[in-house]
């Protein structure tokens, strides 16, 4: 087996499906582990996270073994038996973590899909447009935040991964529109995770998406003629 990686060069791991990590979850995937690290993520997010690591490790493997085979044969050692013996084997190795590494990128994408497909087909709750300062406390939420309750005062409120902070009233909002939810499993004197919903998410990337307009068309009088249309030269 590959040297395990120092700690530095592993925290950002390229593999073919960061994109589509980073495009449904709208973090790159170094956020995306610190977040995990924190504990501030929903079950199916820290399922993601924890598979993409595994993977991470696998594609290390792989260039590992692929990085020794370039360097068997790359004219450093003489040509004899010992050297087609430690080629053969390389293969062999290379061969195995390659398929781990696809064992686990089909793992990544069982747990990516129903993140995409929720995303995608999950309604803004009553189909309005979230308002621009719901925008901000969701994406605030989407890094990582807690609801923490004052030791003294007793007031409530989220504190995020940016260091800003939500109203316990905007939470409350938020959860009644299905956008966000709390691990009511941890106490609030300790810190009770906010993530958002499926809801949640797919609201916000439709507030995030570009908006097209359309110049509306003049209405004619009624009885009108329709407009002739311009000749081209």
């Amino acid at each position: 087996m590959p040297p395990d990686p120092a700690p530095a060069a592993a925290r950002r791991a390229v593999s073919p499906l960061d994109h589509r990590i980073e495009a449904v979850t709208g973090h790159d995937v170094d956020t995306l582990w610190a977040h995990r690290d924190r504990g501030v993520l929903d079950e199916p997010h820290a399922r993601l996270v924890d598979l993409h690591r595994e993977l991470a490790q696998a594609e290390t493997g792989v260039t590992f073994y692929r990085t020794l085979l370039h360097r068997l044969s790359s004219g450093e050692f003489p040509v004899d038996a010992a050297l087609f013996e430690r080629i053969d084997r390389t293969v062999d190795q290379l061969e195995e973590a390659a398929d781990v590494r696809d064992a686990v990128s089909r793992r990544v994408i069982a747990a990516l899909e129903p993140i995409e497909s929720a995303a995608r087909t999950a309604p803004v709750a009553g189909g309005e447009t979230i308002s621009a300062a719901d925008q901000a406390a969701l994406l605030a939420i989407a890094g990582g935040a807690k609801l923490h309750e004052h030791l003294l005062t007793g007031r409530m409120s989220v504190a995020t991964a940016y260091g800003t902070r939500i109203p316990y009233a905007d939470l409350q909002r938020l959860e009644s529109a299905g956008l966000a939810s709390r691990d009511t499993g941890h106490p609030v004197h300790a810190g009770q995770p906010v993530a958002l919903t499926d809801a949640g998410r797919a609201a916000l990337v439709a507030a995030r998406r570009p908006k097209t307009t359309q110049v509306p068309k003049t209405a004619g009088r009624p009885g009108a003629w329709p407009p002739t249309p311009a000749l081209r030269r």
